[in-house]
């Protein structure tokens, strides 16, 4: 049987990942799982992932590969090189995250099939443990790794996940002052602000971490928004019409 050794703040969700077999060993701090372990993978936000890696780099030396699952790569990748583990860290981030926090929004198929971004450091030996992380995600988490530089991520993912995430917040937070009880929203609000649900200390970490590209994204947004109001202040209904249609045909062409 594999040795997982796992360590939480929430000792509550550590104990319980180690009732339902989850991780077999339950440590009681990171340096200690990082002094015995092949693979450390740090599942926190972006500043205690920061945080960790400076810590991990001044420990005795270890042979552990370090990566990590933040949906932000270019800070963390930095971190890694400038704290000196830059031969043994690889950024990792599976796109398979909910509004859902802690050990009981945890399934054990979670990253099965999910695309999962590797970002290698630049440095002499980052690329053999590039290939150790994929690997693992590959052949362990059953999800499909992809290769990405760093940068590109994080301004794909400002569109991708970023933007979305902040849409969700605003829709909410207009809502919130029109004084409606919860019983006046039909599924699609409630869909729309799904993402809204999510943690507000997790998201206050990505949003400064990458907050250029959230900006020009942001900024984009407000153009459309702003075309949409000039049609219906137009009474343009075919204009109108195309607007909708290009926006539904973008969407039908995702695969779901």
């Amino acid at each position: 049987m594999p040795r997982v050794i796992g360590y939480s703040l929430k000792k509550a969700d550590g104990v319980q990942a180690l009732k339902v077999a989850a991780i077999t060993e339950l440590a009681d701090s990171p340096t200690a799982v990082a002094r015995v372990a092949e693979l450390v993978v740090l599942a926190v936000p972006p500043q205690p992932t920061l945080d960790l890696l400076a810590l991990l780099a001044n420990q005795p030396p270890s042979a552990a590969i370090l990566s990590d699952v933040c949906s932000v790569k270019a800070p963390i990748v930095k971190q890694a090189l400038a704290s000196g583990v830059g031969d043994r860290f690889v950024g990792g981030h599976p796109l398979a995250g909910t509004h859902e926090t802690g050990f009981a929004a945890a399934r054990p198929d979670r990253f099965r099939g999910c695309v999962v971004y590797i970002c290698e450091t630049g440095s002499p030996g980052g690329h053999r443990a590039a290939a150790v992380v994929a690997d693992f995600w590959e052949n362990v988490l059953e999800a499909a790794p992809v290769r990405i530089e760093p940068e590109a991520h994080d301004r794909q993912l400002a569109w991708t996940s970023h933007l979305p995430q902040a849409i969700a917040y605003v829709l909410a937070k207009a809502l919130s002052a029109q004084g409606l009880g919860g019983v006046s929203f039909g599924s699609g609000a409630k869909d729309t602000m799904r993402l809204a649900a999510s943690s507000p200390d997790l998201w206050v970490d990505v949003f400064r971490q990458n907050a250029t590209p959230l900006i020009g994204a942001l900024e984009r947004l407000g153009q459309e928004a702003a075309e949409l109001r000039r049609l219906l202040s137009a009474g343009d209904a075919e204009g109108l019409r195309q607007y909708l249609e290009a926006a539904r045909s973008f969407r039908q062409g995702i695969e779901l």
